[in-house]
């Protein structure tokens, strides 16, 4: 009896062990039940409202996910899986022949889906309108690059897909005819994500530097934003519905961050960087922002009032352009602090006040 107990709670705690992020590498938004469901390397879990972790089903997905008329699909080396999102039960299971590593995936809403293959540098479109007999298709037989996420852009009856390596381009297939262009040269690092917000804005996760960037609808006027614990993100998900960004964190974590583009910003504290803060006292949607003239190195820190050092935020090289900082999830005391910024043109200071 002893012995009976003792595997049933090793069996138990093991269960609860397992309920934590690993190797976590997409996310998708299921706004029917209000959860996030997270590829999780050998399972797929959810995330509940209340941030509590369990479960979905007892399948697997390790990459990219996408939800299209009431089905979890996604992609897990060469196959393309698909699960009912009320039985979370696996109802398809498609083998590409030929397929490396599929990463990235998208829908259109309707019947299609299109995954990027980051090895095989192939874009494949394919039609579940028959779910229990889905077929594919090559729709890009060499990208030139390495793509890895994937968006469905609708508005302009294309994709948009990122890429790895240095100085990554982004670019889009036409789905008139497949063709091929780059849209926007970026000088960003080992790009992974991309989505679309509410108001037709796309952002990506890159690697170098790690952090978010947010261009226009036409891939244009970049704002560089960092969120503290950022580290190697992967493929996110903004959530419409809730106005919320779910970042795959470096494979052990997933951070969520309110991404509204009517955010308040406080008063400009310094001209020649355009820098301010806001709303102050602290909100969970508070963020910093500057303007940096050129590329430079920055030290971005937050102090105590009595000059101990209590949060690093930025400590690398920013390229030109607009930058925010969102202190969601920095937990502080109640109190005054100082944001602290160090510029080669000398050091910015603000008061940060915590209720």
């Amino acid at each position: 009896m002893k012995y009976s107990l003792l595997i049933l709670f090793s069996f138990f705690t093991l269960q609860l062990l397992a309920q934590s992020y690993t190797n976590v590498e997409g996310a998708e938004y299921d706004a029917a039940q209000n959860r996030f469901i997270i590829s999780n390397g050998n399972s797929i879990l959810q995330r509940a409202s209340d941030g509590t972790l369990s479960f979905f089903g007892s399948g697997s997905i390790s990459n990219g996910l996408e939800i299209m008329n009431g089905t979890l699909y996604g992609v897990q080396g060469s196959t393309v899986k698909a699960f009912d999102l009320t039985t979370e039960m696996e109802i398809m299971t498609l083998s590409i022949p030929g397929a490396s590593f599929l990463n990235g995936l998208t829908n259109d809403g309707n019947n299609k889906l299109w995954a990027a293959d980051f090895s095989g540098s192939k874009i494949y479109e394919i039609d579940v309108t028959d779910i229990n007999n889905p077929t594919f298709t090559i729709v890009v037989s060499n990208t030139g690059s390495t793509p890895n996420g994937i968006l469905y852009d609708g508005n302009n009856n294309r994709l948009l897909y990122v890429n790895w390596g240095g100085n990554a381009p982004i670019k889009a297939v036409s789905l008139t005819d497949y063709s091929v262009t780059t849209v926007a040269m970026t000088s960003l690092g080992n790009i992974d994500g991309i989505d679309e917000d509410n108001n037709n804005n796309i952002l990506v996760s890159h690697w170098s530097p790690a952090g978010i960037t947010k261009f226009d609808a036409n891939l244009s006027n970049p704002v560089s934003v960092t969120v503290p614990g950022i580290f190697n993100p992967a493929d996110i998900c903004y959530a419409k519905e809730i106005d919320t960004l779910a970042i795959p964190n470096d494979g052990d974590d997933v951070l969520f961050v309110g991404f509204s583009d009517t955010t308040p910003v406080g008063d400009i504290v310094n001209e020649d960087y355009q820098f301010s803060m806001g709303p102050n006292p602290m909100l969970s949607e508070t963020i910093i922002q500057f303007h940096l003239p050129k590329s430079e190195d920055i030290i971005l820190d937050i102090y105590s009032i009595d000059g101990k050092k209590i949060k690093s935020l930025i400590q690398h090289k920013l390229i030109e352009g607009w930058h925010k900082v969102l202190l969601t999830g920095i937990d502080l005391d109640a109190g005054i602090y100082v944001v602290h910024m160090e510029t080669s043109k000398g050091i910015i200071s603000d008061k940060l006040i915590v209720k």
